[in-house]
């Protein structure tokens, strides 16, 4: 539990309480006059009172508990950026959300809805949406993969070495491929932990990864792993040549839905609009075949400083039916590429504004 005099932290900001044993979201949070940003994530709780919101919420972490409902009220958050509920038991969200008009990122992965709700489409800031792994995609997710068949990779076959990363749902490891010609073949092999992540189950992760498909601006996918000794599920990935690397950090505390940048980050224009038509290309090969990106960052994008650029990270993908409500999640994604778009031309050098305009014109 939490005192119940919170109220007196009269300058606290960021409060994270997470990996603990509440079943109730505690009601003194929501006396808190500066509180802005919460996490409660892998707790047990079931019961979020009204009350216990406090006004200034701007971003709200409640991944991985047992949330069957939410209370109403949301529209008095004006300042509610980023929502993480995936993990939950969720069918669906209260109709006043839709007054959260400065919503950017909503994370409803692995719950139980049958169906988006329609004022969802209508947000007008919203750009990073997670929803995979609910009763309404399950079909979509399984016939994307029907679709693509990827090789089994015995994983007798497979020998691990350095440790290349780890994010929430995995772990990369550099790797040697014994082929059956008898050939080794150096690849990156993804195992996934197998838990609930902030943006959804990581089967739903490994099935967007094998449904993508092959493109210049993707990772490509060389088989999943088959027999693993611990059953742990696992992908085996192309090995990226050491000259890519990360185009940007996450989004900090401060930044809350914003990607930071390094101070000396620039590029020539040339460079940012090949590194924009590269991820635009692949992103439009996902809708294509039905997916969303979900996450389109640029901490989630490679690049070898020349143009080249690779979307990776799929743990936020989500499949979608066609039609208008396919469309309208398709914008979704748009906005999020137009935050980017404006990121990049922002350090372009030189800063020629007569050459930037008709790009930023797009956004």
């Amino acid at each position: 539990s939490l005192p119940d005099d919170m109220a007196r932290l009269h300058r606290l900001r960021v409060l994270f309480c997470s990996n603990n044993v509440f079943t109730v979201l505690p009601a003194s949070l929501g006396a808190c006059p500066a509180l802005e940003m919460i996490g409660f994530k892998a707790n047990r709780i079931h019961t979020v009172p009204a009350d216990a919101l406090p006004p200034q919420l701007r971003w709200l972490i409640l991944t991985d508990n047992a949330i069957e409902t939410l209370p109403p009220g949301w529209d008095r958050f004006a300042r509610l950026q980023k929502l993480m509920l995936a993990g939950n038991r969720l069918r669906e969200l209260p109709a006043d959300m839709a007054g959260c008009r400065r919503l950017e990122l909503l994370r409803i992965a692995a719950n139980r809805f049958d169906a988006l709700p329609q004022w969802l489409m209508a947000m007008p800031r919203l750009a990073w949406l997670a929803c995979a792994g609910n009763p309404f995609s399950d079909a979509n997710e399984a016939a994307a993969l029907s679709a693509q068949p990827v090789p089994r990779i015995d994983w007798s076959q497979l020998t691990l070495g350095q440790r290349l990363g780890e994010g929430a749902s995995g772990v990369i490891h550099q790797a040697l491929w014994q082929r059956d010609a008898g050939q080794a073949e150096p690849v990156a092999v993804k195992l996934f932990k197998g838990t609930v992540t902030s943006d959804g189950w990581p089967h739903s992760e490994m099935a967007a990864c094998m449904a993508a498909g092959s493109h210049a601006g993707l990772i490509p996918v060389r088989g999943r792993i088959a027999n693993h000794p611990e059953g742990t599920q696992g992908l085996v990935l192309e090995l990226v040549p050491a000259r890519f690397v990360n185009l940007a950090a996450p989004p900090s505390l401060d930044s809350c839905t914003r990607d930071v940048y390094a101070t000396d980050a620039t590029w020539p224009l040339p460079v940012a609009l090949a590194m924009a038509g590269r991820i635009a290309s692949a992103a439009a090969q996902l809708h294509a075949r039905g997916m969303l990106h979900g996450d389109l960052y640029g901490h989630n994008i490679l690049h070898d400083g020349g143009g080249a650029a690779l979307l990776g990270d799929f743990g936020a993908a989500s499949f979608v039916d066609t039609g208008a409500q396919a469309w309208a999640l398709e914008r979704v994604e748009v906005r999020a590429f137009g935050i980017l778009l404006e990121e990049w031309l922002d350090r372009c050098e030189p800063a020629d504004p007569a050459a930037v305009r008709p790009w930023r014109d797009l956004q």
